[in-house]
């Protein structure tokens, strides 16, 4: 989207000098005076809303001026041309329920694009002066088989493992790079081969156990390099791999946001991301060498990251899921709509209260009812755009991960989980529905959009009286344990019959 019509567009030169408008937080570091410390491959709005701003207020703690970040774009040099005239400069948009607020981030110190500029992106992450790596690419962009090995048929991580083979022979670096991990494993060889030190590579993205889950990855793939034992080696001693777990809303910047936007600065920003007021970054304390002083603004640093992640998934997770199917069988558009509706409310915190907590434990220094009312009270923002039907699609994949852990658990104490029953029952009434064409929601007709559709429709098809059987026997997504369980196979039973009464 290029910048609105009629206003100067955010630059150095148009901010310099320039006194900001009441209400505009300047940036907490001079954008002058920093140099690249860091390199961020997928250089998104959840970035820009979340990792860049806690390094750019850390930097701001500290008094540092090393921290500057190189920002890595994917699949096209799109947020390259928004962010480049603006020298790296752009906004963050904070909307809560009432109260809209902008600040502008300067820790954005150069941009590039793999297509154009892979060779400058492999000096950076091999410059001695920088110290860590950071990834949102989603977990496609991690090009993981079946198995969760590298997908070495993928053209573009072949392509990228053909040219680091001809790196690793002493070729240059001029070869475009195609995926984020090939540009990784690229990097880190020229920083092997240039013996620039220590790194350490942060992952960000939504994977279970993430920093294993990479490491893992990098390994593996580099097993299947010729030569590339000794990089696989200086990788196990040099560099580390740290599990987080990351959360910050990041709605989709509209035409409306900028205007908004515009309106509060007098400049026109092409950069623009929105956030909510809410924001997280639990992270595991294992560096390969320095780092920013995330912890001096709220970062949260342990030995330990699993216990947030799983509060996440099994708090905020489950009860966005659980709002997504309900709150679409009531006819709510969004997720707002429906957590304002007190039935589904309800039904949210009897989850939480009752089959979710007993399973947790509280991670240091978290509340674990005091977050699931900040979870309630975030999803009623209605600010944040999520859409019930936009959070129902993939259901297949999102309940083991999200809600049948807990479910597995409750009944390996010897509870029936009643109240996860209800989410499961949910789903499968949202299955029959929108495979039937007998679900709309805000006037739209709604279909199954589910990468197991076809399984699911066929499982749904049939007489209501057996609807939970047929589904519980899905096995891909509830295993032989769950389908074969007596007491929760009668409590989904008990619940899909009153939802789909209701709904009759």
């Amino acid at each position: 989207m290029t910048p609105s019509a009629g206003a100067p567009r955010l630059s150095r030169a148009t901010l310099h000098g320039t006194p900001l408008p009441s209400g505009v937080r300047a940036p907490a570091v001079d954008p002058a005076d920093v140099s690249v410390g860091l390199v961020h491959l997928g250089l998104g709005a959840f970035h820009r809303a979340h990792q860049a701003v806690f390094t750019e207020d850390a930097a701001a703690a500290t008094g540092e001026n090393r921290w500057g970040i190189l920002g890595v774009t994917q699949r096209s040099a799109r947020v390259v041309d928004q962010l480049a005239p603006q020298d790296g400069l752009y906004g963050v948009l904070t909307k809560g329920s009432t109260e809209t607020s902008l600040r502008l981030v300067g820790s954005l110190r150069d941009v590039a694009f793999p297509g154009t500029d892979t060779s400058r992106v492999l000096s950076t992450i091999a410059a001695p002066t920088t110290h860590v790596v950071t990834l949102t690419v989603t977990e496609k962009g991690y090009r993981r088989a079946a198995d969760g090995g590298p997908d070495l048929a993928d053209p573009d991580l072949a392509a990228d493992l053909e040219a680091l083979a001809t790196e690793l022979r002493g070729g240059g670096t001029d070869i475009p790079a195609r995926s984020p991990l090939g540009l990784l494993l690229r990097g880190l060889a020229l920083r092997e081969r240039q013996d620039a030190g220590n790194l350490t590579v942060v992952c960000c993205d939504n994977l279970a156990d993430n920093g294993a889950v990479l490491a893992a990855l990098v390994a593996a793939t580099l097993d299947a390099v010729p030569h590339g034992d000794r990089l696989r080696g200086w990788v196990e001693t040099s560099v580390r791999f740290p599990g987080t777990m990351v959360d910050r809303i990041v709605p989709a910047t509209t035409d409306a946001h900028r205007a908004e936007a515009q309106s509060l600065l007098g400049l026109s920003d092409a950069g623009l991301v929105i956030g909510e007021p809410f924001t997280q970054w639990v992270i595991q304390d294992t560096f390969a060498g320095p780092r920013p002083a995330w912890e001096r603004v709220g970062a949260i640093l342990t030995a330990d990251v699993a216990p947030y992640e799983r509060a996440k998934l099994r708090v905020l997770n489950a009860s966005h899921s659980t709002l997504a199917y309900l709150g679409a069988l009531r006819g709510h558009a969004t997720i707002a709509q429906a957590v304002a509706d007190p039935t589904l409310e309800a039904t949210v915190r009897a989850l939480v209260d009752e089959d979710v907590l007993p399973t947790l434990v509280a991670p240091d220094g978290m509340d674990l009812e005091q977050y699931r009312d900040d979870v309630l009270t975030r999803f009623a923002n209605p600010n944040t755009g999520h859409t019930t039907v936009q959070v129902a699609m993939d259901g297949s994949q999102k309940l083991p991960q999200r809600l049948l852990g807990t479910v597995r658990d409750r009944l390996a104490g010897g509870s029936v989980p009643t109240a996860a029953a209800t989410t499961v029952a949910a789903w499968i009434a949202y299955v029959r529905a929108a495979s039937q064409g007998e679900l709309e929601v805000d006037g739209r007709p709604v279909t199954l959009d589910d990468p197991l559709a076809p399984a699911l429709a066929a499982a749904a098809a049939g007489p209501l009286d057996s609807l939970a059987d047929r589904m519980l026997d899905v096995r891909a997504v509830f295993g032989d344990d769950l389908a074969g369980s007596d007491a929760f196979r009668s409590a989904v039973r008990r619940a899909v019959a009153e939802l789909v009464t209701i709904r009759a």
